[in-house]
């Protein structure tokens, strides 16, 4: 089968991207800066690693021995784990770090101390999620099945509760990926040939995950019930809570890019989309809480998803210079850009979305709007 083929329309604006891509290359290439990591990108990366590290060294070398302080340490490599997928692992998956493919593989490998498999992370995210954005039947990111997140899915009755009982299951993202989600997918992936072209075999596969799976419960709960001078099981809810921090902080940045009130759902009709590829990306894509550099910084530039998804291979710590030029853009041609002024206003427009999807009521807000035209 290999890589699910979908067909977008090239009638539709191809004038657009071809504008925007020459405009985004003479930004960098008139400044003469790389469109790779630079000094901040680097600083960051280090800032994650050791936010991350250091409790972990703190416990496992025995210099933090009692309860308070560990619950300190786990929350804090809580949200080093989610820096490490929001800034770093990300950028090296996607080919953005470094011009050099060894320095993005060895940087890429960070993905293993969140508990996951950079291989399986790159067929869904970068295959799947940013090539078919929001279609039904391609992109995973939307296909949970304890959840709607789009209105071509079919509505279950438990969805009404959905909106209670989304962050439940958004803190467990993490612990769920480590535990049952990267298998799941090579079986998946396998049996969709996705695997093959990334040279690797489900056996080679499923081996090369259990033995991360073995070195990182050693490293990150088996060493510290080890050294730690308390009982065996305040450590788990400590290495639970940290998993928890960090699916719940990865969940509600990337859900309010994509699954907001703004953005649109497609479902293909035969293997066909309505819009260009590039069209496609904006109508589905939503920015928000462009206005902070701090937020930005730390959560990997990905409140500019627009500027990510259009241009996945650039650096994050570029996406604040060429938003501008996206935007106006867009403008130019009329393509919709969508953004949230706050992350708190992108929240809100997640959840109420999601309420409406499992109450049903934009199902019959749908069906209004087909009457009226």
């Amino acid at each position: 089968m290999g890589a699910p083929h979908i067909k977008f329309n090239e009638q539709d604006h191809p004038e657009f991207f071809k504008v925007l891509r020459k405009r985004v290359n003479a930004h960098f290439k008139g400044r003469n800066i790389s469109r790779y990591a630079n000094f901040n990108m680097k600083f960051k990366t280090l800032f994650m690693l050791v936010l991350y590290f250091t409790p972990m060294v703190l416990m496992s070398t025995g210099m933090i021995h009692s309860t308070l302080p560990m619950i300190a340490m786990w929350v804090l490599m809580g949200l080093g784990m989610s820096g490490i997928g929001l800034s770093v692992m990300h950028d090296a998956n996607h080919g953005a770090y470094s011009k050099n493919q060894k320095v993005n593989d060895i940087v890429s490998f960070s993905l293993n101390f969140v508990g996951g498999y950079p291989i399986n992370w790159r067929i869904q995210h970068n295959v799947l999620h940013h090539s078919f954005t929001n279609i039904e039947g391609y992109d995973e990111d939307i296909e949970k099945g304890v959840m709607r997140f789009s209105p071509t899915q079919k509505r279950l009755g438990f969805f009404k509760f959905q909106i209670f009982y989304a962050p439940i299951l958004y803190g467990v993202l993490t612990i769920y990926w480590f535990l049952v989600k990267d298998f799941e997918q090579l079986i998946r992936y396998d049996k969709k040939e996705l695997l093959e072209a990334h040279g690797i075999t489900l056996k080679k596969g499923l081996l090369i995950v259990v033995f991360h799976k073995i070195w990182y419960t050693l490293l990150t709960l088996v060493l510290p019930m080890y050294m730690l001078n308390i009982i065996w099981w305040q450590v788990l809810l400590g290495f639970l809570l940290m998993h928890f921090i960090s699916g719940m902080i990865l969940a509600l940045i990337f859900q309010p890019a994509h699954v907001v009130q703004e953005t649109e759902f497609f479902s293909p009709k035969n293997g066909t989309v309505e819009n260009n590829w590039a069209i496609h990306q904006m109508k589905t894509t939503s920015n928000f809480a462009n206005g902070s550099f701090l937020f930005s910084w730390l959560i990997g530039g990905l409140n500019y998803q627009i500027e990510h998804h259009l241009f996945p291979n650039i650096c994050h710590v570029h996406y604040r210079n060429i938003a501008p030029i996206v935007k106006e853009t867009a403008k130019e041609f009329g393509v919709p850009y969508y953004h949230n002024k706050t992350f708190y206003n992108a929240l809100v427009s997640h959840f109420t979305l999601l309420n409406k999807l499992g109450t049903g009521d934009y199902d019959k807000h749908l069906e209004e709007m087909n009457t009226a035209r």
